[in-house]
């Protein structure tokens, strides 16, 4: 008889059991779940998280929101998410500079994973081929698997540009006739921005197959100034999508919202394959009272982008490698052992991610106190 204080786990007759367990995928053996550290550090600077959360006022503005939609939590959700739709297209319209997009084409999910999930199932799938250029964020292959989609890659440019071109992408699309091509600016790890041109030859490289192009701009509003987003062609390439998210910049990683804007017929194909009521209700009211005082809450976009730069300029200063970054991060290179970099750095307090081409690490850009922090974890984890 198995005691109350016994791990009926660790049994004989339970390691037996789990031998007659259903497999899972034989694609999916081994595989590990994605997920960045999440250790009890002062200074974390792994996931490019923004480092200033709502105010009280903005927190007592949520509460009120979900306390209201809270009345109504025995109703499913507007499964059109069509108010919130519509604050995203004011948004952008602000942000970009673009004319307002219709709530038609505009479509929010449960953060841009899933929506490059969604595009994915819509428009990938078994036979078909998805495209992405190294290094590029690591979750673009597993999208892909999930979908029986085929990933293949193509290279970046050399370091530290990691520049892509529109030679580059057209060469790329020639070779390997993709379905779906992933372009993302700024890219994640290496923080550098596509210009337009690169976009455009993406785009007509993809229109004589109908291909999809798809522009990931999780980042963009930390773009430097004069780096235009790729929203201000989108009307010239019904084939394109460009994917967004309220994660970064607005601050709000843990509500998790992301969207697209499209031609909406694209839209409506991803409305085929989404769950039945993907976004909650609190999931909604948070992400519009969040839309309603996006003056608070990219009010520090300024601040980290003017700490990204000084950053950037003192790790040039000792000597590393830097890639120009358009995001709220760099990459840098330690020109020596990377886990003994990134291990010295835990021990004095400060997370980063070892990410990218080997040799380089990536650091988030945190409040001045934790940028500083690293800087003198830096000094210790890696003398010059």
């Amino acid at each position: 008889m198995v005691g109350m204080s016994e791990n009926p786990a660790a049994t004989p007759a339970a390691t037996a059991a789990e031998t007659s367990l259903p497999a899972p995928r034989a694609d999916l053996a081994g595989a590990e779940p994605y997920g960045a550290p999440q250790l009890p550090v002062t200074h974390a600077l792994n996931v490019n998280e923004n480092p200033f959360g709502p105010s009280a006022a903005l927190a007592d503005d949520i509460a009120a929101a979900v306390r209201e939609a809270a009345l109504g939590l025995n109703r499913y959700p507007d499964r059109e998410a069509l108010a919130l739709r519509e604050d995203l297209a004011s948004y952008l319209a602000h942000e970009a500079g673009i004319a307002q997009p219709t709530v038609e084409s505009v479509w929010a999910a449960n953060g841009s994973n899933e929506i490059m999930h969604q595009l994915m199932l819509a428009y990938g799938g078994p036979g078909r081929t998805a495209l992405g250029f190294t290094p590029h964020y690591s979750m673009y292959p597993e999208y892909a698997r999930d979908t029986f989609t085929t990933w293949v890659t193509a290279s970046r440019g050399p370091a530290p540009d990691f520049a892509l071109t529109p030679e580059t992408v057209t060469a790329a699309i020639s070779e390997h006739r993709p379905d779906i091509v992933v372009l993302t600016s700024p890219n994640n790890p290496t923080g550098t921005a596509l210009d337009l041109d690169t976009v455009r030859a993406a785009a007509l490289a993809l229109a004589p197959t109908r291909g999809l192009l798809v522009v990931d701009e999780a980042y963009s509003e930390f773009r430097r100034d004069g780096v235009p987003s790729a929203l201000t062609v989108l009307g010239e390439h019904p084939g394109m999508v460009v994917t967004r998210t309220m994660s970064k910049a607005f601050a709000l990683a843990g509500a998790r919202l992301g969207y697209l804007v499209a031609h909406r017929a694209i839209v409506d194909a991803v409305r085929v394959v989404r769950l039945p009521y993907h976004l909650s209700a609190v999931t909604q009211a948070v992400a519009r009272t969040a839309l309603a005082h996006r003056q608070e809450l990219l009010g520090q976009v300024e601040l980290l982008r003017a700490e990204r730069d000084a950053l950037a300029a003192h790790l040039t200063g000792r000597g590393h490698g830097v890639a120009a970054s358009d995001a709220n991060f760099i990459l840098f290179r330690t020109f020596q052992d990377r886990s003994a970099v990134f291990e010295g750095l835990l021990a004095r307090d400060v997370l980063v991610r070892a990410v990218g081409p080997e040799g380089w690490l990536r650091v988030s850009i945190g409040t001045p106190e934790d940028n500083a922090a690293f800087r003198t974890a830096l000094e210790e984890a890696d003398p010059r």
